[in-house]
């Protein structure tokens, strides 16, 4: 008996990927090229970067081919085409050839917006590429990741994945990767932690966390570790005064519960939350000496110290040794004046 294997589906014709977040956006056009191949291994794919379309190439976008292949022609950067290359695609749209499928990549700004309006009219496919910056929205891009993966995670690990990891895009969908590959799809926390330990990636964040929390041993192996593998000194200064300055602002606000605080400080409610817990075994003082300590390392590692690495050693020494101290007025203003962002009135 014979089985019908059905043909892979043809992209549609016409297909706005919307954005500036480069993974998603890498994302959308390979996944058109992949359905284009899958379709007719023979297909020409012409790949356009930004400033490189020519009126050549939309001589060819609106000639059939000679040999009757598929083509696909991907346009980056359609919000900075000129005036003369975008009238000739507006015009192609209006009469789109069934053997071309044409990507046009736009970064969603106001400029050529024209192009994207007739294209969505001519019954386009519109792929959004938006670039994520609010943090729920990167918790629920790992989330997603995870799942498309095949894996599940606790809200535990998501919460540490992302704050080792930080905010790029590309990470966080690489580490997903690489967390369900090597726990067979189901993470928690602890994996998630066993996955950063002995990494070359291992980021400031790490160190300062294990800082903040009192961990004095665990962010000097962890510091070693993030310089062995590149992680550049700036950084960690960098991350440690954030999540000083997290404390500080959490602290600042009183009571309430960690979603109102996190709604007045405009900060995801796990950081609260984190924040929270840390500002236990701090004191304003403490908090305001940490705060000093980190400007003095931040500017030995910007060259007024001769190692930047025992410059970070001494750091975490001060910082660890900070928890718990009390001191007098001018270490609460310093305290206050970070809970404010550093700004002044």
């Amino acid at each position: 008996m014979l089985i019908h294997v059905p043909s892979p589906a043809a992209p549609p014709p016409l297909v706005v990927v919307s954005g500036d977040e480069d993974l998603l956006v890498a994302r959308a056009v390979r996944e058109v090229r992949d359905a284009a191949r899958a379709r007719d291994p023979e297909v020409e794919i012409v790949d356009r970067a930004p400033g490189e379309l020519t009126d050549a190439d939309m001589i060819d976008l609106g000639a059939s081919s000679m040999f009757g292949g598929g083509r696909v022609l991907v346009v980056r950067g359609a919000a900075d085409l000129p005036e003369d290359l975008r009238d000739a695609l507006l015009a192609y749209v209006e009469h789109p050839l069934d053997d071309v499928v044409l990507v046009v990549v736009h970064s969603g700004v106001v400029k050529n917006r024209k192009l994207v309006d007739a294209m969505k009219k001519a019954g386009a496919r519109v792929v959004s590429a938006a670039r994520i910056t609010r943090p729920r929205d990167r918790h629920d891009f790992a989330v997603a990741e995870i799942r498309r993966l095949g894996g599940k995670a606790t809200e535990d690990a998501v919460r540490a994945l992302l704050d080792a990891v930080g905010g790029d895009l590309r990470e966080i969908a690489a580490v997903c990767d690489q967390l369900v590959a090597d726990t067979a799809g189901v993470i928690d926390e602890p994996a998630v932690a066993r996955y950063h330990r002995g990494r070359a990636e291992t980021s400031g964040f790490a160190v300062a966390d294990a800082v903040i929390s009192g961990d004095l041993a665990a962010a000097l192996a962890l510091l070693r570790q993030a310089l062995e593998g590149g992680t550049a000194p700036v950084l960690v200064t960098s991350a440690i005064a954030g999540g000083l300055r997290d404390l500080a602002r959490v602290s600042s606000v009183g009571g309430g519960s960690k979603w109102d605080i996190a709604k007045a400080l405009g900060m995801p409610d796990w950081k609260v939350e984190r924040a929270q817990r840390s500002a236990r075994g701090w004191s304003d003082a403490g908090l305001a000496r940490a705060i000093r300590a980190v400007a003095v390392a931040d500017a030995g590692v910007k060259g007024a110290a001769v190692n930047a690495g025992y410059a970070l050693e001494r750091l975490l020494q001060e910082v660890a040794g900070a928890r718990g101290r009390s001191g007098g007025a001018q270490d609460r203003g310093s305290a206050e004046f970070a809970g404010r962002g550093g700004r002044g009135r």
